[in-house]
């Protein structure tokens, strides 16, 4: 113990003062518990446990993104092709042009020639070539609004994919108005649009949205391209079974695709003209062929073969359900392309339930 004085004279005080204790090494193992306190408590660990669902929601997803990409896939190499920046859009545009520049010359021959042989012809020759010109412009125009605007509905599709998938709220409102605008001209989507405008008020999920846009916009126009692909489908089979040639059934196959791709395309809001429809049909060809021909999940051959329907039924009447499949397989091929959304809160159809009417044999067996 120690003592500290201060101040001075009378007033000087002297204190006493204890040290401090010095600072003592200790290890932390070796502290032990005093009798009487409690036991500390045991860490408890938290075990996570699978969801029985989660593989079947990541399997359901990975098919969805699988068809969804072989869709923009086919899009990019037909609808949504910038023709012009390859080389064989090049060499058809140079050609093209070389062609023009050798009508124009014989056209330019013939109207001097019918003015040297009588003015009266020559005055109707160069009538009727400024009529075939004017058509020839509107048709051009026709033709270029046409491709510009299933270019349109491509990009539309891929965009709405993107939104969905990143749930961009704002993307999301943008493209659901561009499509509801695609439709203002139809008047059978006027009642859809109204309710669609009506219901987005209220909506701040992208994902949502867009979904909602589906059900109320799309899904009615789905109705009807089934309608038509199962239309398409029975004429067809019942054409092959009852032809008795078989250039017949190749000539009513082929002008059913090729009415069959129009009137989708129509439904959808596309006006497919001569060089539009052969990018459709490119489209379409190259979506066959991404997604095997004959999808893996719609199981058609099997079906087809496992049944033993090829057996049991005269040669002519399988060959009529099998031109039906692969027709209803063009209609839906052409239902993904021309769609301008993705499916996204229904699966896409399969076969079996655009045209179960060729499956109706089997069911009752």
């Amino acid at each position: 113990m120690t003592t500290k004085c201060c101040g001075k004279g009378l007033t000087r005080s002297c204190v006493a003062v204890e040290p401090k204790p010095r600072p003592r090494a200790f290890r932390l193992g070796a502290m032990t518990p005093e009798p009487g306190a409690a036991a500390p408590k045991e860490a408890v660990v938290i075990e996570t446990t699978a969801d029985p669902y989660e593989a079947e929601a990541e399997a359901f997803l990975a098919g969805r993104d699988a068809g969804e990409e072989a869709v923009e896939a086919a899009q990019k190499q037909g609808v949504a092709a910038r023709s012009l920046l390859s080389w064989g859009g090049l060499f058809w545009s140079a050609a093209g042009g070389l062609v023009s520049l050798g009508f124009g010359l014989w056209l330019s021959r013939l109207i001097d020639d019918l003015f040297a042989w009588s003015p009266a012809f020559g005055a109707v020759g160069l009538t009727l070539a400024g009529a075939a010109g004017t058509a020839l412009f509107v048709l051009a125009i026709r033709e270029i609004g046409g491709i510009l605007r299933q270019r349109r509905i491509a990009e539309l599709h891929i965009g709405l994919a993107r939104a969905r998938e990143k749930d961009d709220f704002k993307e999301a409102r943008r493209l659901v108005r561009e499509l509801s605008a695609l439709y203002s001209a139809r008047p059978d989507t006027a009642r859809a649009r109204a309710q669609l405008r009506k219901v987005a008020r209220d909506i701040v999920d992208g994902r949502d949205l867009i979904d909602i846009a589906e059900r109320t916009l799309i899904e009615p126009l789905d109705l009807d391209v089934r309608r038509e692909i199962a239309s398409a489908a029975k004429r067809v089979s019942m054409v092959t079974a009852l032809a008795p040639r078989a250039i017949i059934d190749v000539v009513f196959v082929a002008a059913q695709a090729i009415r069959l791709i129009r009137r989708i395309a129509m439904i959808y809001g596309g006006r497919p003209g001569f060089f539009g429809f052969l990018k459709l049909l490119r489209s379409i060809v190259s979506h066959i062929a991404i997604t095997g021909g004959m999808a893996a999940g719609d199981s058609i051959l099997q079906q087809f073969l496992g049944h033993g329907i090829a057996a049991k039924l005269s040669a002519r009447l399988g060959e009529g359900v099998l031109n039906g499949l692969l027709t209803a397989r063009v209609g839906l091929s052409a239902m993904a392309v021309c769609r301008p959304m993705p499916f996204g809160s229904g699966k896409a159809p399969k076969v079996a339930d655009v045209a179960p009417f060729l499956f109706r044999s089997e069911k009752k067996e």
